[in-house]
């Protein structure tokens, strides 16, 4: 079992918060808590676990305010908070596991609560999976490291960490800046193959680009000349 799975095992219900966002699992979520019924939500899940729902929700999808049932969300664990004299609070949180929505239940709370499937990619082929993410991590290298050159070389270049082929594809899509229905789209995944080659096909489209640009950048700050012709 893993240590997600231990997280929420035995969980009945999870509070809900739908959100304009896509949060991944891996992935840090700052939130800033000011509605009555989510303060609410934050006292509740202190006394249990600190975990709740992050639902992707979008102004406009419906009349009902609320995720499609079936819809695939991510649980959000609470990991430091900062309460505000007027009851306000700023909250960091940490993604947790993926859910499935399988209905809504009346706990007499202010805020949804549902009742929800988590759950973890299926088993695959090592051997092909391995060899798909050590392909994705050397991009996302690339990747990492001319985004560095561009911000100057400020401070010291981060040790990028190997990882599961699973974990490594989340920390990529979060590192990006992808639109919801993207990042929507790689959630949904229950197989971490597909989600590797999506990323790969992102990747492999960036780092060209980026790192041409941050041969320019250094360049031009050393008054030199990119190996790269631009055509004025």
């Amino acid at each position: 079992m893993s240590e997600a799975v231990e997280k929420v095992e035995s969980m009945e219900f999870l509070p809900v918060f739908p959100l304009p966002l896509v949060l991944l699992p891996g992935e840090m979520l700052p939130l800033h808590i000011f509605e009555p019924r989510y303060r609410q939500m934050l006292q509740d899940i202190e006394t249990e676990r600190n975990l709740f729902g992050v639902s992707l929700f979008e102004a406009g999808e419906g009349f009902v305010e609320r995720p499609e049932i079936g819809s695939i969300g991510c649980v959000a664990e609470v990991r430091e908070v900062q309460k505000m004299d007027d009851g306000r609070s700023n909250i960091l949180t940490f993604g947790v596991i993926r859910y499935r929505i399988v209905d809504f239940v009346d706990r007499g709370t202010p805020y949804l609560t549902a009742a929800v499937e988590f759950f973890e990619d299926s088993n695959e082929d090592e051997n092909v999976v391995a060899a798909v993410s050590a392909k994705v991590f050397e991009l996302f290298e690339r990747v990492a490291k001319a985004a560095f050159d561009l911000s100057g070389n400020r401070g010291k270049f981060p040790e990028i960490q190997r990882s599961n082929p699973e974990h490594l594809s989340f920390v990529v899509a979060a590192a990006f800046n992808l639109e919801n229905q993207v990042k929507y789209e790689l959630l949904e995944m229950n197989d971490t193959l597909p989600r590797l080659e999506r990323l790969k096909i992102i990747l492999e489209a960036a780092v060209d680009r980026m790192e041409d640009s941050a041969a320019i950048h250094k360049a031009a700050q050393t008054n030199g000349h990119s190996k790269k012709q631009i055509d004025l």
